[in-house]
């Protein structure tokens, strides 16, 4: 099963993203991320055994109780690989220092969860994004990345994390449908 450990925004941030591109979308013709699938992914999981799946849900279980929840945003903008060529555009999270390396040892703490489960993970280093929208060929994106750095989201509490199950092309067009497993809980219990 092709699976991700992911962040996924509240839908008041989703819809905040939401409305400040729906005016600008008609002025690209990118494959635009829908609403309801942006997220940021912590861990991809190309194929996860059906035999691993009870032991990669307990192991991201203790993982996500062991790192503290903090308030973030959707905020500023980036393409890969590069503004002049880029394929992929995204938003980010607006985090300090200490919350940025909660986020790192949250996706380590998922990563290790996988592979301790016998999961495969994908090896790509960890940087902390929400994709909003794919390009089929590399472009000159500066003014788009320019547009989403001027962009702030409202605040709210990363608070959980998610086990999500991707099945491809069995979405609207054609795109991947996602379907949440598992809802991890940061923190302790009863932390609020």
């Amino acid at each position: 099963m092709r699976m991700f450990v992911a962040v996924r925004p509240p839908a008041s941030a989703l819809s905040h993203l939401d409305e400040f591109l729906a005016v600008r979308r008609d002025a690209a013709r990118f494959r635009w991320t829908p609403a309801e699938q942006l997220h940021l992914t912590l861990a991809f999981l190309a194929e996860v055994p059906d035999r691993s799946l009870d032991e990669l849900v307990e192991r991201l279980e203790r993982a996500a109780r062991k790192r503290r929840r903090f308030d973030t945003r959707l905020h500023g903008g980036g393409a890969f690989p590069n503004a002049a060529r880029g394929r992929v555009l995204w938003t980010g999270l607006d985090l300090d220092e200490h919350d940025r390396e909660e986020l790192r040892r949250l996706a380590v703490g998922a990563r290790t969860a996988a592979a301790r489960s016998g999961v495969e993970v994908d090896g790509q280093r960890f940087r902390a994004h929400v994709t909003v929208a794919r390009l089929g060929a590399p472009r000159e994106l500066t003014s788009w990345v320019r547009l989403l750095d001027a962009y702030a989201g409202p605040r709210w509490r990363l608070a959980e994390i998610e086990l999500v199950a991707s099945h491809l092309r069995e979405g609207p067009r054609k795109r991947p449908r996602h379907e949440v497993v598992a809802t991890f809980p940061i923190g302790p219990p009863g932390t609020g």
